[in-house]
């Protein structure tokens, strides 16, 4: 197969990752930890945690687990924001023989039960602040175990107890809730401590983490990412990486992490490629609040920035983030959703960094192609195939194009999923028999191996990087008995990319738009509720009574 993006990878950069030297990324994660044991791994509220502090506490987390014992690839779930004990529990997790199931703590607790559901999770870490969502949950009959991280949990004794009084009494941002049985982290690293320990024999196919997403037909389902799979998309990360960092590397990096940890860009870059490396993760709790953001970053000058097209526009809109020194900013990562040149452009001019861009989806661990780190301006394309990673373009027929043909993009590589869970008619239709994966994105490639996309997947929305399906939001407002049917699509946004937008056939002339948001609003996550909804008398279906979305995109 002609690989054309070889000649194109920046000097130095080879076509092949080696993942031999890790049996697992347990071995991987185990190793980084032994010979980083002094730096700090992360910083939240301003206290750190060593890599030797991780080391312990996530061995106290996977000597609990192993206690209880379950059976081989037991699913934990964890649910919870940027904090230090997503760290732990993580590695504790894996540790244990464990699979990790990432779990969003904005959703509400009808999209909660069906991760929990499917995955057949046994025990759920979840953060105080949405412990009350947890408690609404019933029929989840594999769930035995609930662990409930304090906000002030693994910060020290006084800080913590400040964190935890000002959280549940000042700002009054942990809502009440009530699990009887549940256990706290902190007096559950304590007795894990003294409890004895096996380590269990982990390979590079032993399942890792089920990382929930719509995939190629918009219906929610785990992605199944082995060890390997993991092991081989850090190292690859850090390939990419090396063009930019190359003159620092040696030195101890800070990484700032404001991205959400359970989103699997995060997940791998963040945490798993900045633990391998010994960087520290700057633990950013709330994204949000920019203002938080920049002071964070005011005091903790940052090496390397991972974020999305959203993040980067709202901060370049602040005076204050332009007043930043920028002097140590290495690297910007982009990725999640398409990166806008306006923004890009903005940024650049700001900071001295361009904004690199790459392409990854939840099935493929998820990086599979960057722009080249050592790259000055924004390119418009997605980048080049990671090394060990195959990128061809199919046509309707499944046969490949020439360059700068559209079709649809397909990725082979050892980042790539053994499927999805519990979905053997699913994998089938995504893996092709010659290991590509179907991305159903629409794309092309230059001669010069450069990737571009044309279009996503069909249907589905991005709000600020997450997936939205419309198959979700529409069965939900049709529940509502004053609602006879609707279609849901994505628009433009200034500030999220795209927003949710409903078309609704009403069957009581009183409903109103507030309604409706309201009824959404009581079971979907925010984002993922429409922005604006538009009354009408019928919607647009073909021959067959299929409702015609692109029909819908046509009207606005």
């Amino acid at each position: 197969m002609h690989m054309p993006w070889l000649e194109s990878y920046p000097e130095g950069m080879p076509a092949q990752i080696d993942a031999g030297g890790y049996l697992s990324l347990v071995d991987l994660l185990d190793q980084a930890c032994k010979k980083h044991a002094g730096r700090a791994a992360a910083v939240s509220f301003d206290v750190q945690m060593t890599y030797g502090e991780l080391d312990r506490y996530a061995l106290a987390f996977a000597k609990w687990l192993q206690s209880l014992g379950l059976p081989r690839g037991f699913r934990v779930a964890l649910m919870m924001p940027n904090v230090p004990a997503y760290l732990v529990t993580l590695l504790g997790t894996l540790r244990a023989g464990g699979v990790l199931v990432n779990v969003n703590p904005l959703y509400t607790s009808r999209e909660l039960q069906l991760q929990l559901k499917d995955s057949g999770a046994s025990v759920i870490v979840v953060f105080e602040n949405f412990a009350h969502v947890l408690e609404k949950i019933e029929g989840c009959d594999a769930l035995r175990h609930r662990v409930v991280v304090a906000p002030g949990d693994l910060l020290g004794r006084f800080k913590g107890a400040l964190v935890n009084v000002v959280a549940r009494y000042i700002k009054k941002i942990v809502p009440r809730w009530h699990l009887p049985g549940a256990l706290s982290l902190q007096s559950l690293l304590r007795s894990g401590h003294a409890m004895p320990w096996v380590a269990p024999e982990i390979k590079h196919a032993d399942l890792a983490a089920l990382q929930y997403t719509g995939g190629t037909t918009g219906v929610p389902k785990g992605a199944m990412l082995t060890h390997g799979n993991l092991v081989a998309n850090v190292l690859q990360i850090q390939e990419v990486a090396m063009p930019a960092l190359r003159h620092v590397i040696s030195q101890p990096l800070t990484m700032l992490a404001a991205l959400p940890l359970y989103h699997v860009f995060a997940m791998t870059v963040c945490a798993l490629y900045g633990m391998h490396a010994g960087m520290k993760n700057i633990l950013v709790i709330n994204p949000r609040d920019r203002q938080a953001l920049i002071h964070t970053w005011r005091k903790y000058p940052v090496h390397i920035f991972p974020g999305v097209n959203t993040l980067f526009n709202s901060l370049t809109q602040k005076p204050e983030f332009s007043r930043l020194d920028f002097s140590d900013l290495k690297l910007v990562f982009g990725g999640g959703m398409a990166l806008q040149p306006a923004v890009a452009s903005r940024w650049v001019e700001l900071t001295g960094r361009p904004l690199i861009e790459g392409y990854g989806l939840s099935e493929c661990s998820p990086v599979v192609a960057a722009n080249p780190t050592n790259g000055k301006v924004f390119s418009g394309s997605v980048g080049l195939p990671l090394p060990s990673t195959e990128i061809v373009i199919f046509d309707a027929q499944g046969q490949v194009v020439q360059f700068g043909v559209h079709g649809e993009i397909g990725v082979r590589g050892p980042q790539v999923m053994s499927g999805y869970w519990q979905a053997e008619s699913e994998t089938a239709q995504a893996l092709r028999e010659d290991g590509f994966f179907l991305t159903g994105d629409i794309g092309w490639m230059d001669e010069n191996g450069f990737v571009f996309i044309a279009d996503r997947k069909k249907d589905m929305i991005l709000v600020s990087g997450f997936n939205v399906y419309p198959s979700e939001v529409e069965a939900v407002v049709s529940e509502h008995l004053d609602v006879v049917e609707c279609a849901a699509i994505g628009v433009p946004d200034d500030h999220s990319g795209e927003a949710v937008k409903l078309f609704v056939v009403k069957k009581s002339p009183e409903l109103t738009e507030l309604d409706l948001k309201e009824w959404c609003m009581l079971q979907l996550a925010r984002y993922k509720c429409p922005r604006s909804i538009t009354f009408c008398d019928e919607l647009p279906k073909s021959n067959v009574g299929k409702v015609l979305r692109r029909a819908l995109r046509h009207h606005e």
